[in-house]
């Protein structure tokens, strides 16, 4: 699963930039563009993707321009994009588009075009775009290749343009809403996540971003995707706000049969929270940039599985529908959950996906993978199809993509808000505590629904924890001799559930 983390990495090539704050509008020169674009739509697109499927695959190599190629990697890394050159900010337009440069190693570059009026223009990156230090040598017009792009708005405040998306790298991108932080990623597509065959990453080699209007309140984005074993036509709507809502529309094309295929696939850090904490020698109390996967299945019922840093490769499997939603959330969101005031892990957004139409029979697969760096992305979540995906059968799927603090449950259910776990005073079993808020603090007449797939299950209680106007329910367990238990808990008055599910996956050291 090394190859994982080397694709996320390709996230960061370009370095965080700070947000720019107001400035004087000036005249720097946008991208140099053709003299005449070319007709664009969403259906032109669909026909690309369409005739290259039935081609061969054929992967783009690029090599460096003259000139940059002779830059140290140090001296490469140290161009970044002049905010004074963004796309649209010499015009009244609520959006901003910046360009990001590949990688001094690189592989293949993508193409970055912007559509108006039904006409497409392909940017061109020239040195003037970009800061550069006066001791660098002089490029000329040289075309610096692109990995990517990010956009702005005024999401946070009328005084700054502040960066709410960026595509870069494969085909994650990732997103945030007011008041947040970077944290988790999506992707375009995934395939075959964690089968021993080795994992393929499908990759946006063009990107198309349509000019919007000056009152416009979204942006359209379509992109095209190419692997070995697919091509793909994508349609982002995206709306940035108090949540950051994006409107996904995708047909695939396959050349080869597919048979793991990951659609609306979130990928995640977790490192440790309090329940594995001992494991890893840190000063911070937890590291993560999601704690959970949250879902609601078909049925309606609202379900919280605890993310977990496995010794092993975990794959766990929920639900045989479609659920509702689901998502990877971040529900720890106090400064003393982390202790770290650089990363700020409790700014990370959590993402919540919402299937449109139907998606047909599958499954939601959760994989967790071993990690002792807060550096790997090591949590992947997606809906995998039952049905093979085969060349000659176009696949397509729709579905809404919330970056948002937290997805929000009904009305007076109660929530998981921490889940604790040691040793029990002889050592020889496990002890769990979860506090729930959202259903009360009294538990008169209330019950543990409580499950474990193995082991046996000891010293059940619920009590009232007036600290968090919420309830406290603790049990231990008894392992025996196994080696993987799940666990399931949910607070019941009668037959009905006052909290959401609580699942989790225990496994011994």
């Amino acid at each position: 699963m090394t190859n994982s983390f080397l694709a996320l990495a390709l996230l960061a090539a370009a370095g965080p930039v700070a947000p720019p704050g107001p400035s004087a509008r000036t005249d720097s020169p946008p991208a140099d563009k053709p003299a005449a674009g070319y007709a664009f739509t969403f259906d032109t697109l669909l026909a690309e993707a369409k005739r290259r499927a039935a081609a061969p695959y054929a992967p783009q190599r690029s090599t460096l321009p003259a000139g940059l190629d002779k830059l140290s990697p140090e001296q490469y890394r140290s161009i970044h994009f002049n905010a004074d050159a963004a796309i649209w900010r010499t015009e009244q337009l609520p959006f901003r588009l910046e360009l990001l440069r590949a990688g001094n190693n690189l592989q293949a570059a993508v193409t970055v075009s912007t559509v108006e009026d039904g006409l497409a223009q392909d940017l061109v990156a020239t040195p003037a775009m970009f800061e550069m230090s006066p001791t660098l040598p002089q490029l000329g017009k040289v075309s610096l290749p692109l990995s990517g792009f990010r956009l702005r708005a005024q999401i946070n405040s009328k005084k700054a343009w502040d960066e709410f998306l960026v595509f870069q790298g494969a085909s994650y991108f990732r997103a945030v809403a007011q008041n947040l932080s970077y944290g988790l990623s999506a992707r375009g597509l995934a395939i075959n996540t964690a089968e021993p065959s080795g994992e393929e990453f499908p990759a946006f080699t063009h990107f198309w971003i349509e000019r919007p209007g000056p009152r416009a309140r979204s942006i359209v984005i379509y992109a095209l995707l190419e692997s070995a074993s697919t091509t793909g036509a994508y349609r982002f709507t995206v709306q940035p706000g108090m949540e950051t809502v994006m409107d996904v529309q995708l047909t695939l094309f396959p050349r080869t049969d597919m048979h793991v295929v990951g659609i609306a696939p979130l990928t995640s850090m977790f490192l440790f929270d309090e329940t594995n904490r001992g494991r890893l020698d840190d000063y911070r109390p937890e590291v993560h940039d999601s704690d959970g996967l949250q879902i609601t299945s078909k049925t309606g019922e609202h379900i919280f599985r605890q993310l977990a840093n496995p010794s092993i490769l975990q794959v766990s499997t929920f639900t045989t529908q479609a659920p509702q939603g689901f998502g990877l959330v971040q529900r720890s969101r106090e400064q003393s959950d982390f202790q770290d005031l650089e990363n700020l892990y409790e700014r990370r957004p959590s993402a919540w996906i919402e299937p449109i139409g139907d998606w047909g029979a599958g499954a939601l697969e959760l994989v967790e993978i071993p990690s002792g760096r807060e550096s790997n992305d090591n949590i992947v979540a997606f809906w995998r199809p039952a049905q093979a995906l085969s060349p000659g059968h176009p696949a397509q799927f729709a579905y809404r993509l919330t970056w948002l603090a937290e997805p929000e449950l009904p009305k007076g259910l109660g929530k998981v808000v921490a889940t604790r776990s040691g040793a029990s005073l002889d050592g020889k079993r496990r002890v769990f505590i979860l506090d729930f808020i959202g259903a009360g603090e009294k538990t008169d007449g209330l019950r543990l629904d409580l499950g474990a797939s193995r082991g046996k299950v000891v010293n059940t209680g619920l009590m009232s924890n007036s600290a968090l106007h919420g309830m406290r329910a603790s049990f231990e367990i008894d392992p025996n001799d196994a080696d993987l238990i799940e666990l399931r808990l949910r607070v019941m008055r009668g037959d009905n559930p006052l909290t959401e599910t609580w699942l989790y996956r225990w496994t011994a050291p």
